[in-house]
């Protein structure tokens, strides 16, 4: 799953205060709710299969992890090219296979720190969303351009900070994904934050980098920084445990 809603390309697109797309928030906002239930969805299968038989969930998420990147580009070319008809069973499919690979979070993060941080990881998500919805659309251009620079350049330090810990874990898994480490507290607090930033951002940016046909290409966007948003606070609340499976 890609890490960012391509930060850099939204930030170029939103120097201007000039509104494109007056109506493709609210034309949006339905497309991302029925992708997180897609998702939702998802999780629901992948959990059940690693309850039942987690040997085959294992190849399975594998192939799953490859067709969600084939489709992520094909849907967000078809999205940003308002080929509507095109995009919407893409990113319905990629939705589903978003979840089933985030499944293995949750069921570790199930064993690591109980099934209320999940729902707590839920309602933060929430809550963010309704706060960011308010404020993100009447920001002004001055604090929506420096706080979309902002993020943007966050989003550069954290996909440099995430290869790191990557390459690290493949020679030393104890010291860059452990218990306790402290380079997981400082990735997944700094990526709470960058995230709680990029929501903002969206509502800000969506539509000065969209018009009313490319909805579904602004609804990708927005979904791909509440999965992301939802992901970093599930890890930092298993950091902030040490990663320990609960008794």
């Amino acid at each position: 799953m890609p890490a960012s809603s391509n930060f850099n390309q939204a930030i170029r697109e939103a120097q201007t205060s000039s509104i494109v797309g007056p109506n493709v928030i609210q034309k949006a906002l339905p497309y991302v709710g029925g992708g997180m239930a897609l998702t939702g969805f998802g999780v629901l299968t992948g959990v059940s299969l690693i309850a039942s038989n987690p040997s085959l969930f294992r190849p399975l998420a594998f192939v799953a992890i490859i067709a969600e990147l084939v489709l992520f580009f094909m849907a967000s070319s078809a999205a940003n090219n308002a080929n509507n008809t095109k995009a919407l069973p893409l990113l319905a499919t990629y939705s589903l296979l978003t979840g089933f690979t985030l499944s293995g979070l949750i069921w570790f993060a199930k064993l690591a720190v109980g099934m209320g941080s999940i729902f707590t990881a839920v309602f933060a998500t929430g809550v963010t969303f309704i706060i960011a919805s308010y404020t993100g659309q009447r920001m002004s251009d001055d604090v929506g351009q420096a706080l979309s620079k902002v993020v943007g350049l966050g989003a550069i330090g954290l996909l440099l900070a995430m290869v790191f810990q990557w390459i690290g874990g493949i020679f030393n898994p104890q010291l860059f994904w452990g218990q306790g480490s402290g380079l997981e507290l400082i990735i997944a607090g700094f990526g709470t934050v960058l995230f709680i930033g990029a929501a903002f951002v969206d509502f800000y940016t969506m539509p000065r980098r969209y018009n009313d046909e490319q909805y579904l290409a602004g609804a990708l966007g927005m979904y791909l920084t509440y999965i992301n948003l939802f992901v970093f606070i599930l890890r930092l609340m298993i950091a902030l445990q040490g990663g320990g499976r609960r008794d």
